[in-house]
């Protein structure tokens, strides 16, 4: 066996007994394990692994374990409903109420498991170690979340914090107060009992200022109601917020996701063979069917098709260069943001304003039963028996959101065009990500100018006529979904690297942002794509038919918004996108793009916030009738 094959045996190996261990440790056989490219991430019984390398380093496979362990404890000693019935309203709060409970499952999961311990420690020391803790002299440079996690780490375990983060973890330490550390000392009294221990975190929130204390009785109250499983609790705003991924909603959306197969993590590995995804295409596909894709064989007559995928590339950005060279890009990528933040700063925060504004609650008027209506007392005056006098309060519908922005990264994006597109990709995910938007940056290109080892091959294979696509394509992965903004920034300041944008094939890109959503557990898709131009690739274009790429970008168009389980739009960078995508906006300037993004989200969600009221009047119309 060739040293390839002994490290792909030896990784699918490691896979299989990665997720064996979790399903044994979290004592639910029936857990779903994918290693996928990416952060690790947990939503229901889908627990999802970053993709091992074929060398397997000891420090990726104890990162690695320590991740499986983090998500197993979680399943076996969290309470959804317990957790959720204190959830704090805002962002940071919830952050670092999450990485509190986070705290509390590894601690007491690891207490009678040596092996467990090692591995979760060896994980926490490399992630202080890749987050540059120990180059830290200020509090403010460590995420909040993150310093209270540590805190309470140190304090519920007795193990002290990782040398590389102990210097700005002691300058947290200092501002804990008394009543901090009177917080700190009940949650490691109360780790057994997640209910208490859930009342001790939020006294730390509120000692740090950033959620409201909690009265005693409410507390009690909210306690006895969240371990009943009673409707009150189920009713508040932060605990609808929390239950985004809760297991019931994960399984009704996996029916529609057969790619995440359910047995060995050796069919989960993620790394989805192009014979996998073609056999997994057609319309007998539960969720609907799926775009078409050029099938295997001889193709039909002026078919898309690539003459071989061997050569094409699905890449993280940070894989593209080292960390220094990205470090140096994301500088440059700061320094052009400085003039343009105040204007696109203003847009997105508009944005997030009426995005907010649309998770709040609402009311239902013209009810016969429930909260007289004080608007009526008139007509209540006059005639006592009046009906139709009361109002009730619900919530206004807001589907759990996920938006890809798919840039182009073709050599006519150079200079201006691409720099502004960064800007406006980083402040987006920013922006969002405060909305609790899932928010997702990718870029599309090719590997090589003029056909690169794709166009080698089939010249030494005898040129055969009509070869279909000629170049090698690299999908590059600037911001996953599931990565937090803090941790990808750095990526998006690779679209400013020469050399970089070369040529563009808008179909397949589009086509293979479009699966990666289909693949999001979120209720709503939004897929915008920004461009300048037509796809263009010379190799292919100089052996096929001149609209060859033309038409293909057509017909996935076309079937994606056929198909409506993602909402397409696209913006033309001084382009006329409008005769390819039905929901499309042409600009002519770069420095139009941030604010044209802002507003056409801004437009998408008040038409989800159109039909949520619609949707409203029509089920109040139906039931007065």
């Amino acid at each position: 066996m060739s040293g390839s094959g002994k490290d792909n045996a030896r990784a699918e190996e490691f896979k299989r007994a990665t997720a064996g261990v979790l399903r044994a440790i979290a004592e639910i056989p029936d857990v779903q394990v994918a290693f996928q490219p990416g952060p690790a991430g947990l939503a229901g019984r889908r627990a999802r692994l970053p993709l091992p390398t074929r060398a397997l380093p000891a420090p990726e496979m104890a990162r690695l374990r320590g991740a499986a362990d983090a998500m197993a404890l979680r399943l076996r000693h969290h309470d959804d409903r317990v957790h959720a019935a204190r959830m704090p309203a805002q962002r940071e709060a919830r952050d670092a109420y999450d990485a509190l409970e986070q705290v509390r499952v590894e601690v007491v999961g690891a207490r009678h498991m040596a092996g467990v311990a090692a591995n979760l420690h060896a994980r926490l020391t490399e992630e202080c170690e890749s987050e540059g803790y120990d180059r830290m002299t200020r509090k403010d440079q460590m995420p909040v979340a993150a310093a209270l996690a540590l805190l309470a780490r140190e304090r519920l375990s007795g193990e002290a914090v990782p040398d590389a983060a102990r210097g700005v973890v002691n300058l947290w330490r200092e501002a804990l107060g008394d009543g901090g550390a009177q917080a700190l000392a009940e949650m490691a009294a109360a780790q057994d009992d997640q209910g208490a221990y859930t009342r001790a975190a939020r006294k730390l929130l509120a000692a740090m200022d950033l959620a409201e204390a909690e009265a005693e009785s409410e507390a009690d109250d909210d306690t006895q109601e969240g371990e009943d499983g009673g409707e009150q609790s189920g009713q508040q705003d932060n605990s609808a917020e929390s239950q985004g991924e809760s297991e019931s909603d994960t399984e009704s959306v996996l029916g529609a996701q057969p790619e995440e197969s359910e047995g060995e993590a050796a069919d989960d590995d993620g790394g989805e063979t192009e014979e996998d995804a073609e056999a997994a295409e057609g319309d007998d596909r539960p969720g609907g069917p799926q775009p078409r894709r050029e099938r295997e064989g001889p193709p039909a007559e002026g078919a898309y098709r690539a003459y071989t995928r061997q050569f094409d590339e699905e890449v993280a950005a940070e894989d593209l260069c080292d960390a220094d060279e990205l470090a140096r890009l994301r500088q440059q990528l700061d320094q052009q943001l400085q003039h343009l933040q105040g204007v696109i700063s203003k847009l997105a925060n508009r944005l997030q304003r009426r995005l907010l504004a649309q998770q709040t609650r609402a009311w239902e008027f013209d009810l016969e039963e429930g909260m007289l209506d004080a608007g009526r007392l008139a007509r209540i005056v006059t005639n006592p028996l009046l009906s139709l006098s009361y109002k009730r309060e619900l919530d206004t519908e807001f589907r759990d959101t996920v938006v890809t922005l798919l840039i182009d990264n073709s050599g006519s994006m150079r200079g201006r065009p691409i720099t502004v597109a960064a800007m406006c990709g980083d402040i987006l995910a920013r922006t969002l990500e405060r909305c609790a938007v899932k928010t997702e940056v990718l870029g599309f290109t090719t590997r090589a100018w003029k056909g690169g080892q794709s166009r080698e091959k089939w010249v030494a294979e005898g040129k055969a006529r009509t070869p279909g696509r000629l170049n090698d394509l690299r999908h590059i992965i600037y911001k996953a979904a599931d990565a937090p903004w803090r941790r990808a920034r750095k990526n998006l300041g690779l679209m400013l690297r020469e050399g970089l944008l070369k040529e563009n094939i808008d179909g397949e890109a589009l086509l293979w942002a479009y699966r990666r959503l289909l693949a999001r557990p979120e209720h709503r898709r939004i897929l915008m794509v920004i461009s300048d131009g037509a796809p263009v690739d010379d190799s292919t274009l100089s052996v096929n038919p001149g609209n060859y790429l033309e038409k293909h970008l057509r017909e996935v168009i076309r079937d994606i918004e056929g198909r409506d389980l993602v909402e397409l739009i696209a913006i033309g960078i001084g382009h006329d996108v409008t005769r390819y995508y039905r929901r499309a906006v042409t600009i002519v300037d770069a420095e139009e793009l941030g604010g044209t993004m802002m507003k056409k989200l801004t437009e998408l969600f008040d038409e989800d916030e159109a039909a949520a009221w619609a949707r409203a009047s029509a089920e109040r119309s139906a039931l007065i009738a």
